[in-house]
């Protein structure tokens, strides 16, 4: 396998303090390694702007309920950085003798719908990952087993403090019963890849669409009924 050489030469963050009770976190990263870079700027916990190297622009991943922020002519500062890093990291991977890169495989991984389910509306599934590190890690969608593309964004990796990374990947769908999505991550200290699996089925006549996620959820909930009977029986006898 082989192991992506990473290294984030650039790294600030500021704390803001308008008042005692109202403070915002604003971060900054620039980083590159032999595959590819990263550029982006983050408020309180969330991307603001980021480069996407592949189609060349920059993008601002704001909600719409908020006044936009902009950031002109940071793709071509970004695009400038990545040179400079490159650069850099090739004289410091000389300098230390090319270290080994610690790994961490992802702690968590979440799919849920953006929405409240309904029956034919539009939609937005959402893949959430987090603590991995190095970063990225790669998605891949389905859709009753049928490889997805059309419809898919993925967000750049997102620092935790401890460290580690968390990453996003959404994909837009139209909830139909009996449609199966899944979502499947691949990372460098995965021996083998993580999928979730998130569907729409009616439960019972009348009754409106329900969500399941995992076979592991379903084994819970039955664990937990099996705990609950037993408990009581017990009690009966005593």
């Amino acid at each position: 396998m082989k192991m992506m050489k990473m290294m984030v030469v650039l790294v600030l963050s500021g704390l803001l303090c308008v008042s005692a009770d109202d403070r915002h976190g604003d971060l900054k990263i620039s980083g590159c390694s032999d595959s590819g870079g990263e550029d982006m700027y983050g408020l309180d916990g969330e991307e603001v702007w980021y480069a996407d190297f592949i189609n060349k622009r920059g993008v601002e991943p704001q909600p719409s309920f908020i006044d936009r922020i902009t950031f002109p002519g940071a793709y071509e500062s970004a695009v400038a950085d990545q040179q400079i890093c490159r650069q850099n990291l090739k004289v410091i991977l000389q300098a230390l003798k090319n270290p080994p890169v610690e790994l961490n495989p992802p702690s968590s991984l979440m799919v849920y719908p953006k929405e409240d389910v309904e029956l034919r509306e539009k939609n937005t599934l959402i893949c959430y990952v987090t603590g991995f590190y190095p970063a990225p890690v790669n998605f891949y969608w389905t859709k009753n087993g049928e490889n997805v593309t059309q419809g898919t964004s993925t967000n750049v990796p997102y620092p935790n403090k401890d460290g580690s990374f968390n990453q996003f990947s959404r994909l837009e769908f139209i909830p139909q019963l009996g449609d199966i999505y899944s979502c499947t991550v691949k990372h460098l200290a995965l021996d083998q890849p993580l999928t979730r699996i998130w569907g729409v089925q009616k439960t019972a006549p009348g009754i409106g669409p329900a969500v399941f996620c995992d076979v592991g959820v379903t084994v819970g909930l039955l664990g937990v009924a099996a705990g609950i009977f037993f408990f009581i029986k017990g009690h009966e006898r005593s």
